[in-house]
């Protein structure tokens, strides 16, 4: 066992152990109000059932695969060792378990968390605040304690970086299915609840008498909180795994690059640790300043202890540390202009909060212009990142640049602990201002409660464009991994080597287009599948409120679960076929036109890839702030023609920004594995490659 095998162990366990610490913690505090304890139960409920649910199925289809696997990846069982086959298959299924098991854990804190973090907020910000941190803390540990732990023990027990592939891969296909189905699940519920309550009945957001409310807030857990958890897990394992695959490529110097990779995976986790530990709201007030200074504290130290690293530990570069340097300061620079764009307190949200008095079609069409242009400064980002570490390790030689790369994607993703921690205390603060107004507990608590859940949305919208950018970065050295995945396969058939893909080739160009077009087809088959699931729990709301009597007046209870099984039932139904959309593609494009045809499919769908996912997450977001802007007050306030307006924005927005748009971050990393996972056989048959 190498030495950086045992500090990652020691790390990940210590991560438990701090996660254990804030989870009793958090555990400790008093649930007192009856009905907050009611309906934090039907939340609860809802969300594990539907977990239940998607899993079972997830479960089928994870065997399936992992006998696909075993059979014919990476190599045909009958031409190959039959024992790497089923490690790889074994892996594989572990990565998918660790990765559901991040998914059940969030749920199980978030939904401990938002009952108390609501009680806690009569008492003030910074008390609710710690509550709804730390409760969204604890998913951070875990989630980066569990890729660590994984990724060392699939190494350790192999020493094979294509087994590895598998086990990424099962992280990967888990996560797609899992914020696809909560995606479909948390937006057909919003968009309903929405369009009723707000704009045909003019009540509160959270109004119990909404049979789709309790049916919104399991959403919010299921899709930003089990979905993004397992997104992000995937994220992390893929960049990790993608900078060994390219370090077992560096001859002489892989062990060297294989120790910095887990040496930076190890210093992030540990600022992450230290930037949860002093989390704390200050005397200003400010929830979304104090989770922005974690993030830069988090920063602060990963740089200064990977330099001490580098300087102390003989065989570390210098160029590489400047590399994952560039990516994690490119990432916090995407971070800050994805605030720009999403923030109510700057202008551009409340130029669209100011069109939406003119009418939703200029909520529309203001909000995607802006959306556009959002792009831009990462897309620059995420391409200025790649190209400096390529020339700073260029003169290295061998695959130095190509590693560099994949650890600018490490260098973002390293304090991934703080960003997973801040994404989770989103929903968790939202559940918590809906339970504060459907438990009662008065105008200052529900105020002190938005100003919470106005951090959220912010720090949500800054969490997306992050983990988008780091996985552009990710299945940037995912190609690399390709590469040399393919270039080993073509060695053993003494067929000439890939070197690169030009897209003056029509093999290339072939594989450029049809890639591009997959992300659009993917978006367009999730977005219509909350359209119709949110017309189906329309009908149902409809239905309840002219068939219960008294449901209007308040005073019959709504049937909550009848909301809940029509967003459980149809997100199972449409989550299965996206999600095949992506693999199979990738599969009948290699076995048609080879591995150079490949190549250029996974640059056309890297690069439409991002651009969706950025244009539709930032976009979402604006539109979702721009409504809460109107409704703090501004251009008429709630009720007023810019307030219905916005939230025609809002809801064309909620599946763009927490449905089609994070899921397609997942769609470009599985596409990405499956290749490389499936490069000898590309390599070995195809039709016309």
């Amino acid at each position: 066992m190498q030495y950086f095998h045992i500090l990652s162990f020691i790390t990940a366990i210590l991560a438990f152990m701090f996660a254990l610490y804030l989870y009793l913690w958090v555990k400790s505090q008093k649930v007192e109000n009856p009905e907050i304890s009611r309906i934090g139960s039907l939340i609860k409920e809802g969300a594990d059932t539907f977990l239940r649910r998607e899993y079972r199925l997830l479960a089928v289809f994870a065997l399936a695969v992992a006998v696909l696997i075993l059979l014919v990846f990476p190599r045909p069982i009958w031409k190959s060792d039959p024992l790497t086959n089923l490690m790889t298959a074994l892996a594989y299924l572990a990565g998918t378990a660790l990765s559901a098991l991040a998914g059940k854990i969030g749920i199980l804190v978030a939904t401990l968390s938002n009952g108390r973090c609501a009680e806690r907020a009569q008492k003030g910000l910074r008390e609710a605040f710690l509550v709804g941190f730390r409760g969204g803390a604890v998913m951070g540990l875990l989630v980066v304690g569990c890729s660590l732990f994984g990724v060392a023990l699939v190494l350790l027990l192999t020493g094979n970086t294509s087994v590895l592939l598998g086990f990424s891969f099962g992280a990967s296909s888990l996560a797609l299915f899992a914020k696809a189905g909560g995606g479909i699940f948390t937006k057909s519920a919003d968009v309903a609840a929405d369009l009723t309550g707000k704009v045909e009945l003019g009540i509160a957001e959270d109004d119990p008498r909404n049979p789709a409310v309790i049916a919104d807030n399991v959403g919010d857990n299921v899709g930003d909180v089990a979905g993004m958890g397992a997104d992000l897990f995937d994220s992390n394992v893929a960049a990790m795994t993608s900078a060994l695959v390219i370090a077992s490529s560096l001859g002489a110097d892989s062990y060297s690059a294989t120790a910095m990779v887990f040496c930076y995976a190890v210093l992030g986790l540990l600022s992450s640790i230290a930037g949860i530990a002093t989390a704390r709201v200050g005397r200003d007030g400010s929830p979304t300043r104090a989770l922005n200074s974690s993030t830069y504290v988090t920063t602060a130290i990963f740089l200064i202890l990977t330099a001490l690293a580098t300087w102390l530990i003989e065989g570390f570069s210098w160029r590489i540390w400047l590399a994952s340097a560039t990516g994690l300061l490119v990432g916090l620079v995407i971070g800050l202009t994805t605030d720009y764009f999403t923030d109510d307190t700057k202008p551009i949200v409340r130029k669209v909060a100011h069109a939406s008095a003119s009418g939703p079609a200029f909520t529309i069409l203001s909000g995607t212009s802006y959306g556009f242009i959002s792009c831009f400064p990462a897309m620059v980002g995420i391409a200025l990142s790649a190209l400096v570490s390529y020339r700073l390790c260029a003169p290295l030689g061998g695959s130095w640049a190509l590693f560099a790369i994949a650890m600018s994607a490490v260098g973002m993703l390293s304090i991934v602990g703080m960003i997973i921690s801040n994404d989770a205390y989103g929903p968790i603060v939202d559940n918590a201002r809906g339970l504060a107004e459907m438990g009662g507990l008065g105008e200052e608590t529900i105020r002190v409660a938005d100003e919470l859940d106005s951090a959220g949305n912010t720090v949500k919208a800054v969490t997306k464009g992050f983990s988008i950018a780091a996985a552009g970065l990710t299945v940037i050295s995912l190609l690399g991994a390709f590469m040399s995945e393919t270039n080993a396969a073509l060695a053993e058939l003494s067929r000439e080597l890939v070197t690169g893909f030009d897209i003056m080739d029509p093999t290339v160009f072939f594989g450029l287009l049809a890639g591009a077009s997959i992300p659009a087809i993917f978006s367009a088959m999730l977005i219509l599948g909350v359209d119709r699931n949110a017309q189906r729990m329309v009908a149902e709301i409809h239905r309840q409120f002219s068939s219960i009597p008294g449901l209007k007046e308040g005073h019959a209870d709504p049937q909550y679960g009848r909301c809940i099984d029509i967003a459980t039932v149809g997100a199972l139904r449409e989550l299965v076929p996206a999600g095949l959309v992506a693999i199979v593609s990738t599969l009948l494009v290699g076995f048609t036109a080879g591995p150079r045809a490949i190549g250029g499919f996974l640059v056309g769908n890297i690069v439409s890839g991002l651009l969706l996912a950025l244009f539709m997450s930032n976009a979402g977001g604006l539109w979702d702030n721009s409504k809460k802007y109107v409704e703090s007050g501004h251009e008429g306030g709630k009720g007023g023609d810019a307030h219905k307006a916005a939230v025609i924005g809002d809801t064309v927005g909620d599946p763009y920004k927490d449905t089609a748009g994070p899921s397609i971050n997942t769609q470009i990393t599985v596409v990405s594995l499956v290749a490389s996972l499936a490069s000898g056989l590309f390599a070995s048959f195809s039709l016309f490659g």
